[in-house]
């Protein structure tokens, strides 16, 4: 359902900027998934999110080793904490990988003149054919 709405959108956008007068619509597409495996960037920002996540759990284990009499509720606190760190750091570090990739996109955007870049990855493609595959430059941005 998730895919045919997407689909349905772009395809409303690209008619709509159609009708605008436009004439003719440039769409580019882009395997994200492709991207984040392959940019020197975003595969540095993985592994330093990877880095802090383990420091995290390690303080974790090394606050419940020192303490083998901590009590239920201290435990489940320490729990509590451990887990909030984490989530903040996946958050932290999601929202880098986002903005690093939204930035190369739009510069590569700008000169080639794009209206459109959709999702080409192999797991929920909104393009099945068509477009001019951006995903090459985008990784090369990200060097």
């Amino acid at each position: 359902m998730n895919y045919l709405s997407k689909t349905a959108a772009a395809v409303l956008l690209a008619a709509g900027t159609l009708t605008a007068g436009c004439g003719q619509v440039h769409i580019g597409t882009l395997d994200r998934e492709r991207v984040q495996e392959e940019a020197p960037q975003l595969k540095a920002v993985v592994t330093e999110a990877n880095e802090k996540l383990m420091e995290a759990q390690q303080e974790a284990q090394a606050k419940f080793a020192a303490n083998p009499a901590m009590t239920p509720e201290e435990s489940q606190q320490l729990q509590m904490e451990t887990q909030r760190k984490m989530a903040g750091l996946n958050q932290m570090y999601s929202i880098q990988l986002e903005q690093k990739m939204n930035v190369a996109i739009q510069d590569i955007v700008k000169a080639k003149k794009l209206d459109i870049v959709m999702d080409s990855s192999k797991k929920y493609p909104s393009v099945l054919s068509g477009g001019a595959d951006i995903t090459d430059e985008v990784i090369g941005k990200l060097q």
